[in-house]
């Protein structure tokens, strides 16, 4: 039986539907943020019913610990907690000190901000980008720009919130920089992300610039974005080629970003960073031009 229709669309038709619709995106791609975010929300309760068997599986690991690790977990806690507390001693001498010389230099007293634990519920699956989202969102008071750190350093910032979660961009994604500075000698640096996880780039590091292996790079607090004197990485390669026109400076994070579960939420001290904050447009503007002028 001979079919009704000989052929089928012809490859130029499905061409020319493809760039045309592909044109419509690019177009209503900021008009359609909105929407985004209204999904996201919708979505946030099915990725809290995706974390349920993870949790169920916790809670039964837990249940299942004999005493005795408990006891030898407990004992190990108390020792720590002995030292900490011995430090947090010499560190409150040194906080009251150092008060002492910010009056004497009339130089602002950068107070503690609010800070505040969430868990990680999802990793990206996207290869070309590198992000985590947490159980925390609007509800919480996270904000567009907010810092982001773990017991180690700088882990990221958030980069979109909906009502009951947030997604936080990691240092390692090739769109991410921050300022930082060498705590040897104080040198202002620009560290970028590479698309590796354990890798930061520092660019446009002239050749007489004073960096060696292992200097630890710290925030700078330049921008505003975040805090002051948060470790970031450890400078792990320097090689200054003749052909080149700067040197090329690769730094490893100091975060385990392969392996983050709870992170630090930070918010800024209103009364002396609020309300300089730099707005997340002139970072994108930055790291754009910082891109096109390495291309």
């Amino acid at each position: 039986m001979k079919p009704i229709f000989a052929r089928g669309i012809s490859n130029q038709f499905r061409l020319t539907l493809a760039v045309i619709m592909s044109v419509i995106l690019l177009v209503a791609n900021d008009r359609l943020e909105p929407v985004r975010n209204s999904l996201s929300s919708l979505l946030s309760p099915l990725q809290y019913v995706a974390n349920i068997p993870g949790a169920l599986l916790d809670l039964s690991a837990e249940s299942l610990a004999t005493r005795n690790m408990l006891a030898k977990q407990n004992k190990e806690l108390l020792r720590h907690q002995l030292l900490m507390s011995e430090r947090l001693q010499r560190f409150e001498h040194l906080r009251q000190e150092n008060d002492r010389l910010r009056g004497l230099l009339g130089s602002p007293v950068h107070m503690d901000a609010k800070k505040v634990v969430a868990e990680v519920m999802e990793v990206a699956s996207d290869p070309f980008r590198q992000y985590v989202v947490l159980n925390h969102g609007s509800r919480n008071g996270v904000f567009v720009g907010q810092p982001v750190v773990d017991a180690q350093g700088v882990v990221g910032q958030v980069v979109q919130v909906s009502e009951l979660t947030s997604r936080v961009l990691l240092l390692s994604d090739t769109t991410h920089g921050i300022p930082v500075r060498i705590t040897r000698n104080d040198v202002r640096l620009m560290a970028f992300g590479t698309g590796v996880l354990d890798e930061l780039e520092l660019r446009h590091v002239a050749k007489s610039t004073d960096v060696r292996v292992g200097d630890l790079l710290v925030s700078s607090g330049l921008g505003k974005r975040f805090p002051e004197g948060y470790p970031v990485a450890r400078v792990m390669s320097v090689e200054k080629d003749d052909g080149k026109n700067y040197a090329t400076v690769i730094a490893q994070p100091l975060a385990a970003l392969d392996r983050i579960r709870y992170l630090l939420l930070l918010w800024p001290d209103i009364e002396s960073d609020g309300k300089d904050l730099t707005p997340p447009e002139e970072i994108e503007e930055v790291l754009k031009a910082s891109q096109e002028s390495t291309q």
